[in-house]
C-alpha cells in the first residue's frame, strides 16, 4: 500500500519538473503536446495554456491508450508531453501514468499559475 505522499515522490522521481520558460520553448515545437489535466470546470474558469490539450485526469488513460475507443489522436508516444494541473500534484501523477503507458518523454510543468506567471499565453478553455 502506498500513500499519496509516496506516490507523488515516485512520480516526481520519474517525471522531470521543468520551468515555464522551458515549457514555453518546448511548446513551440510541433513534436510537443502541452496537456492540461485539470477538470473541465477549472479550465473553463481560468482558461488554459494556448494550444494545450485539455483532458481531465480521470480520462487520461482512456485518451492516451491507442487501443481505447476514446483515444485522442493528439497523444503520440513519439512526442514530448508537458503536463500541468492547478498546483503540480495531478500533473506529477498523470506524468507517471503516461510513462507507465509507454510515453518516453514526459515533463511536469507543475501548475497553471506557473505557466501564467512565466508569461505563457492563455486561451479560453
Amino acid at each position: 500500500m502506498m500513500t499519496v505522499k509516496e506516490m507523488l515522490a515516485a512520480a516526481n522521481a520519474e517525471v522531470p519538473r521543468i520551468s515555464a520558460a522551458e515549457a514555453k520553448t518546448l511548446a513551440e515545437q510541433p513534436q510537443t503536446v502541452l496537456l492540461d489535466v485539470r477538470d473541465a470546470a477549472e479550465v473553463k474558469a481560468s482558461g488554459k495554456a494556448k494550444g494545450a490539450l485539455a483532458v481531465s485526469r480521470g480520462l487520461l488513460e482512456f485518451r492516451a491508450d491507442p487501443e481505447s475507443p476514446l483515444h485522442d489522436a493528439a497523444f503520440d508516444r513519439a512526442k514530448t508531453i508537458i503536463v500541468y494541473c492547478a498546483s503540480g500534484g495531478r500533473s506529477a501523477l498523470a506524468g507517471k501514468t503516461l510513462k507507465d503507458m509507454g510515453y518516453k518523454d514526459v515533463r511536469n510543468l507543475g501548475g497553471f499559475k506557473d505557466w501564467v506567471e512565466g508569461g505563457g499565453e492563455v486561451e479560453n478553455g
